[in-house]
């Protein structure tokens, strides 16, 4: 697959730039930080669990001769106690840290049933939750990047995978259970987090017009999403997409130029799919939420859920 962006001149200078990226230990997110360094980023925090992995992508910076500063913090999503650790840490650094782009990156994919640290139905606790409490926490450094005049933004990568959304959108009754389902459960589970991911980008751009907010469906990519499938669901997965998976690298170009590009290319709180192309008219009836009904209810449950934290 081929696409009409090349990130070795489309993306402009990051001098004087922090950048915070979860999952960025590997897959997407890991060649997000690499090219976010090749033009000089600032700083890159990068979240994950492993950590043998950070510096492994801190090496490959540094062997490129980039000047980038990288950051591990150490962070398992699909923990609130572990999101609320991390974003601490961060925060309690001296001076206090700068933060421009916040890339929601980390996901789980289709996971047989199963529950967070939490209670929560685990890729839903883990793909939306734990990012929204990450977000929660780190506002006021977005918030203060913004009042300086500087240009703060939250990238949150979703799916298409979103369309496999059980009917309703979001069965907010049982995201404290496994969320059986007789058909289809482990993409069922997925497509709900998904949508969840493009809704909550949605209403939190109009809750912070200060900001940019988008949502991004990377493309079909080749990561160690697919590796930790079961057998049966990763041998469906590449019967179905082998034919147009693309590599890491080109993966996170739709992530990156949602990043990057000039402000005003960007409509606040929109889908894009690679690169850079609005998927609004591609939405399903319930992903469109034409009267913001799905997107409150599930700002207003999360914000019960983190109540706290």
């Amino acid at each position: 697959m081929s696409f009409d962006y090349n990130p070795n001149t489309d993306i402009p200078s990051l001098e004087g730039r922090s950048i915070f990226i979860t999952g960025g230990t590997s897959g997407l997110g890991a060649a997000s930080a690499l090219h976010f360094a090749k033009h000089n980023a600032a700083r890159i925090y990068i979240s994950g669990r492993n950590a043998k992995n950070a510096e492994s992508i801190s090496g490959q910076i540094r062997d490129s001769g980039s000047n980038t500063e990288v950051v591990f913090i150490e962070c398992d999503l699909s923990s609130l106690s572990s999101v609320k650790g991390a974003a601490e840490r961060l925060l309690s650094q001296t001076p206090i840290p700068e933060l421009d782009i916040l890339m929601c990156n980390a996901g789980i994919m289709s996971r047989p049933a199963g529950l967070t640290a939490d209670g929560y139905e685990v890729q839903f606790g883990t793909n939306h939750l734990g990012h929204a409490l990450l977000i929660r926490k780190l506002l006021p450094l977005l918030d203060r990047t913004a009042r300086e005049g500087r240009d703060a933004r939250i990238i949150i990568l979703s799916s298409s995978g979103y369309a496999l959304h059980p009917r309703g959108g979001i069965l907010f009754d049982s995201l404290e259970s496994t969320q059986e389902f007789w058909i289809g459960g482990p993409w069922q589970r997925y497509g709900q987090s998904k949508l969840a991911n493009l809704l909550y980008a949605r209403e939190m751009a109009g809750r912070y017009p200060h900001l940019t907010v988008v949502a991004v469906h990377p493309g079909y990519v080749a990561t160690g999403l697919v590796n930790n499938m079961s057998w049966k669901e990763r041998l469906i997965t590449l019967a179905l997409f082998w034919w147009v998976l693309i590599q890491p690298h080109e993966g996170s170009y739709n992530q990156i130029w949602a990043a990057t590009a000039p402000r005003q290319t960007l409509m606040n709180g929109a889908y894009y799919e690679p690169v850079g192309r609005l998927g609004v008219e591609k939405l399903d009836e319930t992903a469109r939420d034409e009267d913001g009904r799905l997107a409150r209810a599930l700002w207003n449950w999360t914000e019960e859920a983190l109540k706290g934290l």
